[in-house]
């Protein structure tokens, strides 16, 4: 797969949320939708990029904007952090894999000198016709909400 690009069609899926609902792309047409990826639940830099969503999120909806967070953990594991976080938007559990490399966020990354795969935390900004309108590669996990809302003035 090649790499998706600003101004290009986001990639439809179908995943379970937290809950073990069925959610689509497409059920949010005529929405702005932040699609966020994250590589792990509960870890320190995902918890903090979480909480500054949770924190601004009532102020993102009365803008009309969805906030979906990716990772390839569980369901059970995305109702854990849910819970022990009160977040108040949709984690959707891409334990095949099929979101992180639909959108190219999957790939080898390097710790402590260990080569290894998994998702590179990148938002996604989707407009209300599903078009990438903008893509953060450098997410500041503790002002990613800052950092979506400059990109939409």
């Amino acid at each position: 797969m090649s790499e998706l690009k600003e101004g290009q069609k986001a990639p439809d899926f179908t995943s379970k949320d937290q809950n073990g609902n069925t959610v689509s792309l497409n059920q949010f047409a005529g929405k702005k939708v932040v699609l966020y990826f994250y590589p792990k639940d509960d870890t320190p830099g995902c918890t903090a990029e979480a909480c500054d969503f949770r924190d601004n999120y009532h102020g993102l909806t009365a803008q009309g904007i969805v906030v979906l967070g990716v990772s390839v953990d569980d369901e059970k594991s995305h109702k854990k952090f849910v819970a022990k976080h009160s977040l108040p938007f949709t984690l959707l559990a891409d334990t095949d894999h099929q979101i992180v490399t639909a959108y190219g966020v999957w790939g080898e990354k390097n710790m402590y000198g260990k080569t290894y795969m998994g998702t590179i935390r990148t938002t996604f900004i989707i407009d209300e016709k599903g078009i990438v309108s903008h893509i953060i590669k450098k997410v500041d996990t503790q002002n990613s909400t800052a950092q979506v809302l400059e990109l939409l003035k």
